[in-house]
């Protein structure tokens, strides 16, 4: 089957998982991925100018670079003629766009995935308002999140689905750390994250203050203004964000992950939910039902629903070494026999499309 996704592609979490999970699964996947659009030219006398000028056209989503990368859409859909038009976090791509596209390949399949929130307390409109504009010309929208199936329905999908986000096995995995990986990154308790004003500094503020050693990685420029008016905090700083090997190793480094939930996003679960279980590191995560559902409490991981209950399961688990591992062993192989990576996520979302009618029975779906 020849499927062609569509997205920013900037970050390796997203986008390119997806095409490379869908590739080992036998299909002919190509990407759209239009970042490269709001680059300004390697040489130029104005460069700095052009940069704020792309910057712009990028945030506000208007402008000659989103016309520009509209038509370059509809002239690869024409020319590949994909059976599937996976479009991920459609932000950039206009409803008229798709409509075209339509035309051009009778049959073609469209689905719409959003890992964001678009319906958040805190989302500007002038971000969204070509997804929202989209929403009924999809096949199928695809939610992160429980609470956005019943949003987009209402803003005029004809049919919704739950799709999770999930792990990527090379990315995340169980790593022995060498003596530097140990120094950098050993500690009792880690989070990875960035800042919200949500209550989580006094969450970590009560960690240090009971004598747990703590790490914190995440966005610099967000952390170190909030953690230097932290008397109890400070000495984190300066706040340092890891990537690819660093952030698993990270994990891998602790003998606690927290899992904060992003309120911006109204989150129930994250993507942190399944890459910290699969690194074989324990996850004590704020509790939330949804998130009960995927890994037994206690047994598979461990939920704290106030302060005090997070300070007991950390002195918990960090005293009972045996439990620990336990907890964290068998959150591993939840991950695995539930499917929660990447490649199982898509094919799960293909067969589905397949039995419900979306898409005609391919042999290699």
């Amino acid at each position: 089957m020849k499927i062609l996704v569509v997205g920013d592609g900037h970050s390796e979490l997203h986008e390119r998982p997806v095409i490379r999970a869908l590739q080992e699964l036998g299909h002919e996947a190509e990407g759209f991925l239009w970042h490269r659009y709001f680059k300004p030219p390697p040489i130029s006398l104005v460069r700095g100018i052009l940069r704020l000028f792309y910057r712009a056209q990028d945030k506000f989503v208007r402008g000659p670079a989103v016309d520009r990368l509209n038509a370059d859409l509809l002239q690869i859909a024409g020319d590949l003629r994909p059976d599937l038009l996976f479009v991920y976090r459609g932000t950039h791509i206009k409803a008229s766009t798709l409509k075209r596209i339509r035309l051009i390949v009778p049959g073609v399949v469209i689905a719409g995935y959003n890992n964001d929130d678009p319906f958040g307390p805190a989302q500007p409109h002038y971000r969204w308002r070509h997804f929202l504009d989209c929403l009924p010309d999809y096949d199928v929208v695809l939610a992160y999140r429980h609470h956005n199936l019943e949003d987009f329905t209402r803003h005029g999908a004809k049919r919704v689905r739950l799709l999770r986000s999930w792990y990527v096995p090379a990315r995340n995995h169980p790593v022995l750390l060498t003596p530097e990986d140990e120094r950098r990154f050993r500690t009792e308790v880690v989070f990875v994250g960035h800042y919200e004003d949500d209550g989580r500094v006094e969450l970590l503020e009560a960690i240090v203050a009971q004598g747990f050693r703590l790490r914190l990685f995440g966005p610099e420029r967000y952390w170190d203004p909030v953690l230097s008016r932290s008397s109890v905090l400070k000495h984190l700083r300066p706040v340092q964000p890891v990537w690819g090997d660093d952030y698993n190793k990270a994990l891998c480094g602790a003998k606690v992950a927290l899992c904060f939930f992003s309120r911006l996003n109204r989150d129930t679960y994250t993507r942190r939910c399944f890459e910290i279980p699969a690194t074989g590191t324990l996850m004590l995560s704020e509790y939330s039902d949804d998130l009960a559902t995927l890994f037994v409490e206690g047994r598979e991981a461990d939920y704290f629903r106030s302060r005090e209950e997070m300070i007991h399961k950390l002195r918990l688990y960090l005293d009972d070494k045996e439990q620990r591992e336990s907890v964290a062993r068998a959150g591993l192989l939840r991950m695995t026999r539930d499917g929660h990576d990447v490649k199982s996520r898509m094919a799960d979302l293909l067969s589905w499309m397949t039995q419900s009618g979306l898409l005609r029975a391919h042999a290699d779906v």
